[in-house]
This record gives C-alpha cells, sequence and structure tokens, in this order.
C-alpha cells in the first residue's frame, strides 16, 4: 500500500512538468506529454488540485489544468 503513494507523488512531478509552459491543457495533453497513465494522472491531478498547486476548468466533457 505504501508504494502507492509514492507512484501517485511521483506521476504529481511528471504532471507539474508537463505543465511547466503555463500554458491550460486539456488532460489529454497532459497525459500525453506526461507519459502518465488515467487512473494515476487521475490521482496527480487530484493531490495537486488539493494542494492547490493547479487550476482546473471543465468545458462540456473537458478537463483542463494548468499550474498556479
Amino acid at each position: 500500500m505504501a508504494d502507492i503513494w509514492g507512484d501517485i507523488g511521483q506521476s504529481a512531478g511528471k504532471v507539474w512538468t508537463a505543465l511547466a509552459g503555463g500554458k491550460m491543457l486539456t488532460l489529454a495533453e497532459v497525459k500525453k506529454k506526461s507519459g502518465v497513465e488515467d487512473t494515476m494522472l487521475a490521482m496527480a491531478v487530484g493531490w495537486l488540485a488539493r494542494e492547490e498547486k493547479v487550476v482546473v476548468d471543465r468545458k462540456g466533457p473537458t478537463i483542463s489544468v494548468k499550474l498556479k
């Protein structure tokens, strides 16, 4: 169980790096840039959102994120 927290943290770091350009990106774009798979991507973005490190926006079915 302890390994999952490390995996989420590492994925959050990859997401953070993918968002470093400062642009709002869709989750699909973040996935492509970071190489993080869907489930782990959702957990990583959730972690960053809970820590108030990202802005999350939803337009219809599309969710986008960017660093604060």
